[in-house]
């Protein structure tokens, strides 16, 4: 089986010592970049202080910087994943809805994908699944769906939009001046509406049927 992209080479047999070492590394991580930002960048010294082991157990364990990033992403990134398979057949609006909420819920995989790609890593991916969800935003076009049919510029400009609004929710809240729960529904319904024909309401339905 080829191990995925994102996944750090393992040696064989590693003890469950190294696994847990691994995670509270991977935590650590996380924790530091929600605390100070992706713009602050990842000090290796504070997350293996957070974390409670030896700095030079992350290059031992993930060779750099990078390679814990891209330990933390492929981990972290399963449960949105499965989230976006198990809506793949919903009708688009609740598709939209339901990304971006999963997405709010769950920033860390669009947090850390910013970082690689602006630490220049040229294996980060924007669109994990950009087969899969290219083929479903077309189904979506041939029915009348989707406000365009140009697909490629739907999936970026859908991409464009969560991340930036995940990534900067929270400032635009306060720049906006309106609490942040509010902003979220607000958008949610923006978003839907961007990216959707009027006549198709959220249960995928036209008006006139």
């Amino acid at each position: 089986m080829t191990r995925p992209a994102h996944e750090p080479a393992r040696e064989p047999g590693a003890p469950r010592g190294r696994e847990v070492t691994e995670e509270a590394l991977r935590v650590a991580a996380i924790g530091l970049l929600r605390r100070e930002g992706i713009l602050a960048g990842l000090n290796l010294r504070e997350v293996a202080d957070k974390a409670g082991v030896n700095r030079g157990l992350v290059y031992q364990y993930f060779g750099s910087r990078r390679g814990l990033l891209r330990s933390a992403l492929f981990h972290r990134a399963k449960a949105n994943a499965d989230d976006a398979g198990e809506a793949a057949r919903l009708p688009l609006r609740e598709r939209l809805s339901r990304l971006f909420w999963t997405n709010l819920r769950r920033p860390e995989p669009i947090v850390l994908t910013t970082l690689l790609v602006l630490d220049g890593d040229d294996r980060a991916r924007v669109l994990p699944d950009r087969g899969e969800s290219r083929a479903r935003l077309a189904e979506s076009a041939a029915r009348g769906e989707l406000a365009t049919g140009d697909v490629e510029a739907v999936q970026a400009a859908l991409a464009s939009t969560i991340y930036g609004y995940t990534l900067f929710r929270e400032q635009l809240a306060r720049e906006i001046g309106l609490p942040v729960d509010e902003l979220d529904a607000r958008v949610d319904r923006c978003v839907q509406a961007l990216f959707t024909t009027k006549e198709f309401t959220t249960k995928g339905f036209t008006a006139k049927d």
